[in-house]
């Protein structure tokens, strides 16, 4: 939608700008009010060089895109209904919790492996392992190659799904051959977007998700999302958002807690959001707390930092790693806000279905649009969402009968 400056362009503006859409396949419609003209792009109005050549002229005041710039991850998207499978477990359908070290040191692996099946009888549904560790200086130890081993063998004594990050095309092609279930695309590369794209497609129909975390210095939600859009372009749909903290940091904190975006993606796009307590709060003693408001906020579950002895961890371990045992309470925990939503979203279904029969609608309406919010909420905290797209469907497809002509 073009909205000029003035209240209506001349015939030499419009003119102009006709000339430029349509040299991209789209038109334009003038729609006249009573005291200004605003101008519709119809078609593909989602082309950025027609958009900006637009936006070039001075008198043109903005362009106002109606589609979604985000032609894969948006919530409206042919991948609205997109499930993603890791082991056993569908996202979305329980809690799905990600725990294990923050880095694997190569000269302990019995170590690792023993956190492994203790996140594992804790209720964990995938462990995490950071075979590759990027640091703030050179200094640090920053991983090495020899832990994707420890690894797979973590994945093979326990069954579950691995998760670790990579951070360039050397580490991607190692952890994609030895069959790690879950790549982890950090805070520091989540704007790489060659990593990204490489990330789509090598793991592109290869049964491999891909947690994104959200960079430090990101802003507004949509440029988080069309990071996501780059993974799902290269090929793989399979994507989890991952809110990890953001900069400035707070006081007491390591980052700034961003748990609660997790609505507005999920008004934004479909894919699951799992939040990572760890490094929001960066304090061990703070994560349940975190983790447990990620999940009242609507999170389809969380990364946390656990170790049997984080004393004697590397990397973050020490400060930001729970034990076990805190993992089981917390998972129990975890598990109780998950119902209490159900009971919420319950009580939102029987709302609407009364608010339907006071309206006297046709009942195979009431069950099409029942059945739209089942299948697409799968008791995430977008309830109310799905309400108004479904009536515009019925609307452009099938009247709304009234079964009486009494007012509601």
């Amino acid at each position: 939608m073009i909205i000029p400056k003035e209240p209506k362009l001349t015939n030499e503006q419009y003119e102009e700008i006709v000339s430029i859409v349509e040299e991209y396949g789209c038109r334009i419609q003038p729609i006249e009010g009573h005291h200004r003209t605003i101008y519709a792009v119809l078609g593909e109005e989602r082309e950025t060089i027609m958009v900006n050549r637009i936006l070039g002229f001075d008198y043109v005041d903005r362009f106002d895109a109606v589609d979604s710039p985000f032609k894969l991850m948006d919530a409206q998207s042919e991948l609205a209904h997109h499930k993603i499978k890791i082991g056993d477990h569908i996202v979305g359908e329980s809690p799905f919790i990600i725990a294990g070290h923050c880095t694997i040191d190569p000269k302990n692996p019995n170590m690792f492996l023993e956190s492994a099946h203790a996140v594992k009888e804790a209720g964990a549904k995938a462990i995490r392992g950071g075979v590759w560790k990027p640091r703030t200086m050179p200094y640090s130890f920053q991983g090495d190659d020899s832990s994707i081993q420890i690894l797979m063998d973590a994945k093979a004594q326990t069954g579950l799904p691995v998760d670790t990050e990579v951070m360039d095309e050397h580490q991607l092609k190692l952890a994609v051959e030895a069959g790690v279930d879950i790549l982890q695309i950090g805070a520091r590369n989540a704007l790489n977007y060659s990593l990204l794209k490489q990330v789509g497609q090598q793991t592109a129909d290869k049964q491999i998700a891909v947690l994104l975390k959200r960079s430090m210095g990101m802003g507004p939600i949509n440029e988080f999302i069309a990071a996501s859009e780059y993974i799902a372009a290269g090929g793989n749909p399979d994507i989890m958002l991952c809110p990890r903290g953001t900069s400035p940091t707070m006081d007491g904190y390591r980052n700034y807690p961003d748990e609660c975006i997790t609505p507005l993606l999920k008004e934004k796009t479909w894919a699951p959001v799992i939040v990572d307590p760890s490094h929001s709060v960066g304090r061990a003693k703070y994560v349940p707390s975190a983790a447990m408001a990620a999940m009242a906020y609507g999170a389809d579950g969380v990364i946390v930092e656990s170790h049997c002895d984080p004393k004697k961890g590397i990397g973050d371990d020490p400060k930001q790693s729970i034990t076990p045992d805190v993992l089981k309470k917390l998972i129990d925990d975890i598990n109780q806000i998950w119902e209490i939503r159900k009971h919420y979203r319950k009580e939102m279904l029987f709302c609407t279905e009364m608010l339907f029969v006071l309206m006297n609608i046709d009942t195979k309406f009431l069950n099409k649009i029942l059945a739209k919010i089942v299948n697409k909420d799968s008791g995430q905290a977008q309830w109310l969402r799905p309400v108004i797209p479904v009536l515009w469907e019925a609307q452009a497809g099938e009247s709304l009968e009234a079964r009486s002509s009494r007012p509601a």
